[in-house]
């Protein structure tokens, strides 16, 4: 559910299965040297964390937006949550639509920005709308008992958003993440949502000025 009208050179340095068929990986981004958690989930291989590159492919920079008047302009922008970098080491980066379709590609080589059809097909997998929002939300961090299971190995945090005017909210209650898909008007895009007031995994639609999490899907 969203509030208001939202609404190359990588390789896998460690893979491991688990008994429920799951494997877990790292891969580094060359770009800054992050190296990220990775879970394959059916067929679908997923970073099981935030991205949190402050860099396009060609190595230009994405600017970070601190102010409310740098972020509500319509240009390629990145923040912290409360622009608290404490905040980024917990919950990854949250970028805005234009970052996220960039040209020069937010992505990693070989990683790609998930589509609603895979978000769709990653919750299908795991059993439905649901099953699939508690086994990907963290066992915890979720405000009020709204912890899942963390059985996909997804590990979903509550990061929350930036609004489109530049305000922060919901953090500890929400997860929200970017999809590519616009929705049938062209205006907004799909996103994914988790919360801990509702076990299940939801779409929503987000405006390009707002600021989400950003999850890699691999090629």
């Amino acid at each position: 559910m969203m509030i208001k009208s939202i609404f190359l050179a990588f390789a896998f340095l460690l893979i491991s299965t688990c008994s429920n068929g799951q494997q877990f990986g790292t891969f580094t981004d060359p770009r800054d040297g992050v190296t990220y958690k990775t879970v394959k989930i059916g067929k679908q291989t997923w970073m099981a964390e935030n991205l949190i590159t402050s860099k396009f492919r060609n190595g230009d920079p994405v600017p970070e937006a601190k102010k409310d008047e740098e972020w509500v302009v319509k240009k390629a922008a990145w923040c912290y949550y409360d622009n608290d970098s404490k905040n980024g080491v917990k919950y990854g980066k949250l970028y805005n639509w234009y970052a996220l379709m960039d040209p020069r590609g937010l992505a990693p080589i070989g990683w790609h920005m998930p589509s609603s059809d895979e978000w769709q097909t990653l919750a299908t997998f795991l059993g439905g709308i649901e099953p699939a929002g508690t086994k990907m939300k963290s066992k915890s961090g979720w405000n009020e008992n709204g912890n899942g299971t963390n059985e996909s190995g997804f590990s979903g945090l509550p990061g929350s958003l930036r609004y489109d005017d530049g305000q922060f909210n919901d953090v500890g209650r929400m997860g929200y993440w970017w999809s590519t898909t616009p929705n049938v008007m062209r205006t907004l895009s799909y996103t994914l949502n988790l919360s801990n007031s509702y076990m299940g995994w939801g779409q929503g639609h987000a405006n390009e000025t707002y600021g989400f999490a950003v999850r890699c899907i691999k090629d």
